[in-house]
């Protein structure tokens, strides 16, 4: 039931645009009662998402059997199974996406989801690294690298309309995320090894001086309050160039 009535809302989203369409017009396409609509979806907006709760769910279950050698390793395979949702039907993710880039009220329930797998991965990265001082915003900085590496791989793919292997960008992606960050802890980076550079005068500018340590390593020094999408991006293009 919970599978019909989200591609009957989906449908009608399509069909009449997301604003326009009402949950009585949804069941009724659907056949059933509003009663049994919300007894899977508290809203409209739930409808277009209604794999996530499971893919959540997969990726706790996950995390919590998984071998604690490689934590920063065994968040990146937990966001694969993300990438798995979308892939196994790429028609209906690449319509999503389209849509939630047309209403601004879906884009931002899609930015709560994605807010919630960031804490699952950061959470189980707490566990492993501590759950104060460096080693909590350890965990918070790596989970944000590996949401901010799947999004930017993820979305590659849906913007090309489904064309080709999305794997392929999201493997990259998230490799030079475990190149940066599956360091042991307390591992530091001599800073002599970093030449002098000038401060960066824009609030917000990421100051990147990729530098390589022994040819395995690069350092990027970002200003304090730097999104974190342009430090990936940053990084991403130091290796590139290495």
């Amino acid at each position: 039931m919970r599978e019909v009535l989200a591609q009957a809302a989906f449908q009608l989203f399509l069909e009449r645009g997301f604003e326009r369409t009402t949950v009585d017009d949804i069941v009724a396409r659907a056949g059933v009662g509003r009663r049994s609509f919300f007894r899977y979806f508290p809203s409209k907006e739930d409808a277009v998402f209604p794999d996530h709760e499971r893919c959540l769910a997969e990726m706790t279950e996950f995390l919590a059997a998984v071998d604690d050698s490689d934590p920063v390793g065994a968040v990146c395979d937990a966001a694969r199974i993300v990438l798995r949702m979308y892939a196994d039907n790429p028609e209906f993710s690449v319509q999503r996406y389209r849509l939630t880039r047309e209403v601004p009220g879906l884009r931002t329930y899609e930015l709560s989801v994605v807010r919630r797998y960031e804490q699952t991965l950061a959470g189980h990265l707490r566990g492993r690294f501590g759950e104060g001082g460096d080693g909590e915003l350890r965990a918070e900085v790596i989970a944000a690298s590996v949401v901010a590496a799947h999004n930017n791989g993820l979305r590659l793919w849906l913007r090309s309309g489904g064309e080709g292997d999305p794997e392929e960008a999201v493997d990259h992606a998230l490799d030079l995320v475990r190149a940066v960050w599956a360091r042991p802890v307390g591992e530091v980076v001599p800073v002599s090894a970093r030449p002098e550079r000038e401060p960066v005068e824009a609030v917000g500018a990421a100051a990147s001086t990729p530098v390589s340590v022994d040819g395995e390593v690069v350092v990027m020094v970002a200003r304090k309050g730097t999104p974190m999408w342009r430090v990936v991006q940053q990084i991403e293009a130091a290796v590139g160039e290495s």
